[in-house]
């Protein structure tokens, strides 16, 4: 079976709260799924679903048909997630953090430098993490979707302190991942101008209300 993401019938529930119930979501390669809402309506915990990092309550999801669960160190191999945290190391080098990430994936300090290069981060590239604005430390989190290839892209915000120029970047490599036939689930706000992206709107969760009443 081709690759693909396929989320049926889901139901999430977090810190007892029940955040959405019956989801289904599908991606294929050489698609974009762009996730809209209001804060709370469980765009960041569908993200962490279909990352393998949190298991949902009910429902089924599955990777070229199988069940991630089932196999999540093929399905991990194969995705970069890019959540809130910028997962960076203050103390190292914007370099230093990147050859971390080439080293842990397979790769090399070869493929750091390039990365590096991909989201325009290579002026800094010396400089400790810490003493960079947040947006040059997005571009250097960012950057981990380059150090090894990956069919899926979990992005979780990823505009966030970004220049007009670094978007324009991001979306430039969005779209030249989605011609290579990669897949891309993304929460943000920001119009990127990816061709053919679908767009999911998640409502505010109504079982808050339900809890309530």
């Amino acid at each position: 079976m081709a690759d693909s993401l396929v989320a049926s019938k889901v139901t999430a529930r977090r810190g007892g709260r029940l955040v959405f119930r019956d989801l289904d979501l599908a991606v294929f390669p050489g698609e974009a799924v762009i996730l809209r809402g209001p804060n709370g309506a469980g765009k960041s915990t569908l993200l962490r679903l279909l990352a393998g990092l949190l298991r949902p309550e009910a429902g089924d999801i599955t990777r070229a048909g199988v069940a991630i669960a089932d196999d999540p160190e093929s399905h991990r191999a194969d995705l970069h997630y890019i959540g809130h945290s910028l997962a960076l190391k203050g103390i190292l080098t914007a370099a230093e953090n990147l050859a971390f990430w080439a080293e842990a994936r397979g790769g090399d300090a070869a493929d750091a430098a390039s990365a590096l290069a991909k989201t325009g981060a290579t002026a800094f590239a010396n400089l400790e993490v810490r003493r960079l604005s947040a947006g040059q430390q997005r571009r250097v989190s960012l950057a981990r979707l380059f150090v090894t290839p990956a069919t899926l892209w979990l992005l979780d915000e990823p505009t966030v302190t970004l220049d007009q120029a670094a978007v324009a970047a991001l979306a430039r490599n969005m779209t030249d991942h989605l011609a290579a036939g990669g897949m891309i689930v993304a929460a943000t706000h920001v119009e990127l101008g990816l061709e053919g992206a679908r767009v999911m709107e998640m409502a505010a969760s109504p079982y808050d209300a339900e809890a309530a009443a």
